[in-house]
């Protein structure tokens, strides 16, 4: 790690903020491209929006509750990094 202030990234991890903007400006960049938007729309339908019936057991509820913080991580990433777009 490069010796700027280390700070809590988005996903949890210490990391300088330099870092931690040029992680974000990626995830943008690639989410923004018309394939990167049909990818996290697929993600999103089969993670977030995706409905668990009463049966669901405790394995496959945490399994799904993985994904869909791994999804929206990804989207926190876009977002952030549209933060740090308009900021330059």
């Amino acid at each position: 790690m490069n010796k700027q202030t280390s700070i809590s990234g988005l996903d949890g991890f210490p990391r300088g903020t330099s870092d931690e903007q040029n992680i974000s400006l990626t995830f943008t960049s690639l989410f923004s491209s018309p394939a990167g938007a049909e990818v996290l729309k697929y993600l999103r339908s089969v993670t977030i929006e995706a409905v668990h019936g009463s049966a669901v057991t405790n394995d496959t509820l945490r399994h799904a509750e993985g994904q869909r913080y791994i999804v929206g991580l990804i989207e926190r990433r876009i977002q952030h990094g549209h933060k740090v777009k308009s900021n330059e």
